[in-house]
């Protein structure tokens, strides 16, 4: 039975690649250069909802502050491209208008890419470890964590619009020419990139569903049900959980670094509080305990919010927040599991036709190992 469980889930895995693949093959073909632009951008803001997924899904902890690290991947990445637009030891344009006409010290190491790169993972991972261990070690959780993280987002987003001399301020850093050599102007380039976040999305899901289906999983799960148990059991909780919010924190890093030539700007707005919260809302709306819905309830959620603005300009807003209550209402745990609960109305509308008494209702928390088997 075991075996026969093991292979239905691999061939589940493989399906549901095929259809991924597909997916992102076809897009270019049937949309627009500008809808495929969209499609990307909103690849890169499903990366985040990945990382909230195994973080506040899986670990429990609720977190505000994605945009942190989602702009420390982003404005490294900006400060790169700036930097490689002009001559080899160049100044940005915005800082020879807005500052002293000289580059900043700590902007000097974004002229290497594979610097970049490595700071790109390195520096959003090691803040994350550390601002993690410090809460997590002082078993800070619930809503003093979601403040928390959302206090320093909002820190950081202040910070990024006081230092408009070195970060753009209220503008940001626009203007981008290039992406490693390749002209951002290029429509070829552009599909490129699109190409590049749907392998690096796709990627994302499945070492998010290692992460789940193993040991370390298993140990996420039972300390958000369960964390004075586990210490109990001789596991340290604070280690379990600062590695998953490290791996979150880094997913969110490079969804910022791809946002960034793709969208082709990168500002306070794109990184403050307002955009954590949309993080966290797809996620809300996709299932924040399935596998897939984070990806698929940012994707369909951004979506929706672009056709409702271009649709009904005045009244957009209204429509989403009616959606997200609707979701919330009828579906707490998301879009994703709509199949079960149809399955449960329909058992019970057999049930009362049939004049038998209704069964017990399914516990609506959902275990990851039979989610994991679903995707």
């Amino acid at each position: 039975m075991k075996t026969m469980l093991s292979a239905y889930q691999k061939s589940s895995l493989w399906i549901w690649l095929a259809i991924a693949v597909a997916a992102v093959a076809i897009a270019p073909l049937l949309l627009s250069d500008f809808r495929l632009s969209l499609l990307a951008k909103y690849m890169c803001l499903a990366m985040v909802a990945v990382g909230i997924g195994l973080a506040w899904g899986q670990g429990g902890m609720l977190t505000l502050g994605q945009g942190l690290f989602f702009g420390l991947g982003g404005y490294m990445m900006a400060m790169h491209l700036k930097l490689t637009d002009v001559s080899p030891g160049g100044v940005p344009d915005f800082m020879m208008l807005y500052g002293n006409g000289e580059v900043p010290g700590w902007w000097e190491p974004f002229r290497s890419p594979v610097l970049t790169v490595i700071l790109i993972l390195v520096v959003p991972a090691a803040t994350a470890f550390l601002l993690g261990w410090a809460v997590f070690a002082r078993r800070v959780r619930g809503a003093y964590f979601a403040i928390l993280s959302q206090a320093l987002v909002a820190a950081f987003s202040l910070w990024l619009v006081n230092q408009g001399t070195s970060t753009g301020g209220f503008n940001g850093l626009t203007d981008f020419k290039g992406f490693f050599g390749y002209s951002l102007k290029d429509p070829a380039n552009k599909r490129m990139l699109y190409f590049i976040a749907a392998t690096v999305l796709i990627g994302m899901v499945l070492l998010t569903r290692q992460i789940m289906r193993s040991r370390f999983g298993e140990l996420l799960v039972a300390v958000r049900d369960q964390e004075n148990r586990v210490r109990f059991l001789g596991y340290n909780p604070a280690i379990i959980k600062t590695v998953a919010y490290t791996i979150a924190g880094i997913f969110a890093a490079i969804g910022g670094a791809l946002f960034v030539p793709i969208v082709g700007i990168i500002s306070p707005k794109d990184v403050g509080v307002t955009p954590s919260i949309l993080f966290l809302a797809g996620v809300v709306i996709g299932g924040r305990t399935t596998l897939l819905g984070p990806v698929l309830g940012t994707i369909a959620l951004r979506f929706v919010e672009t056709g409702l603005s271009e649709t009904y300009p005045a009244f957009w807003t209204y429509f989403q927040g009616a959606l997200f209550i609707l979701v919330i209402t009828f579906l707490p745990q998301g879009v994703a599991t709509l199949g079960p609960w149809l399955k449960r109305m329909a058992e019970r509308y057999r049930y009362r036709r049939t004049k038998k008494p209704a069964p017990a209702r399914a516990a609506e928390t959902i275990e990851t190992p039979q989610l994991v088997g679903r995707t």
